[in-house]
């Protein structure tokens, strides 16, 4: 298919930011010969904010306000985001579609110090400013210290080096999109330790009324990849999941049978309440909401009840 105008892509200016926008640039000039793409890179409030937690100054969205208002004012076609970092309900207006394999899903424990968390001496400091993270990690060692750290992958990784904290938890794919899986001292993996909804996965945002770019984006749809990330925003959807409380998910699809790991953590207890359901690949929104209930019958919802307010 040809475009007789440039398809533009509204993206942050981190430096995975850009190489997920042009990852999909390149797969969208490779499924459509002779189509232009063009970044328009920007910078969001997210990127802008970096001396207190995403919780505490309005959650992941803010990563994408500014790119969302690019699109609806119709200076950019789309936007990509890591899917982990799209809020569980849209903007009204817009509408999403996952694009290309997923990659990774697991976790990286991250340092120079030690092989595992395991290994780590006792009171050691790691650096996550997700508390999805924060609680699993001190499920697995209480004596450890959690310290927030925000700012890009490089940025991260320089504190480390400088030896700011002992350790820090990263995803996997985001270490291997820019090259850096040599600094993966293991693998934290599911099912005992799950990982964000959607992590790994890439996803283009686009006006829903966009008929164009919706066909243009169709070929990069990989079904494996929507099924999985379905089942999970699904649940992530039925406990309104933010920045505040602790979500977890991760589907996995083998022939028809979909799997549903998911989790809720309360930060005031350090408990984490977990399930796992099993469906059918053509529904997995279904098998979304029967986790999420499930979940709350557990006592997710009283966590989700004490969650912070603006």
């Amino acid at each position: 298919m040809r475009a007789a105008t440039p398809v533009r892509i509204a993206t942050r200016r981190s430096p995975l930011a850009l190489w997920q926008a042009e990852h999909v640039a390149t797969a969208l000039r490779q499924a459509h010969s002779g189509l232009a793409v063009e970044l328009v890179p920007m910078s969001t409030r997210g990127d802008e904010i970096l001396d207190r937690s995403l919780a505490a100054i309005g959650g992941k969205g803010l990563f994408l306000k500014e790119l969302e208002i690019a699109i609806r004012e119709r200076r950019a076609d789309l936007a990509v985001h890591s899917m982990k970092d799209v809020p569980a309900t849209l903007e009204a207006g817009f509408a999403l579609a996952p694009v290309l394999e997923r990659a990774d899903v697991a976790d990286a424990f991250v340092s120079n110090l030690a092989a595992h968390p395991a290994e780590l001496p006792p009171g050691a400091t790691v650096a996550t400013s997700s508390l999805r993270r924060q609680l699993q990690l001190r499920a697995l060692r209480p004596d450890l210290v959690c310290v927030d750290v925000r700012g890009n992958v490089n940025t991260r990784l320089a504190k480390l080096d400088r030896r700011a904290f002992d350790a820090m938890i990263l995803a996997c794919a985001g270490l291997a999109r820019l090259g850096l899986g040599a600094r993966i001292r293991a693998r934290l993996t599911p099912p005992d330790w799950l990982p964000a909804v959607a992590q790994g996965a890439l996803a283009v945002e686009f006006r829903a009324d966009d008929a164009r770019i919706r066909d243009l984006i169709a070929p990069l749809v990989d079904r494996n990849t929507a099924i999985r990330c379905a089942a999970e925003r699904a649940m992530n959807a039925v406990l309104e999941g933010s920045c505040d409380v602790p979500i977890a998910a991760h589907a996995t699809l083998v022939g028809d049978r979909l799997e549903l790991h998911g989790a809720v953590g309360d930060p005031a207890s350090g408990a984490i309440i977990r399930t796992f359901a099993i469906g059918a690949a053509d529904a997995p929104d279904e098998l979304g909401h029967r986790v999420a209930r499930a979940l709350l019958d557990a006592g997710a919802d009283r966590v989700l009840a004490n969650r912070p307010t603006a």
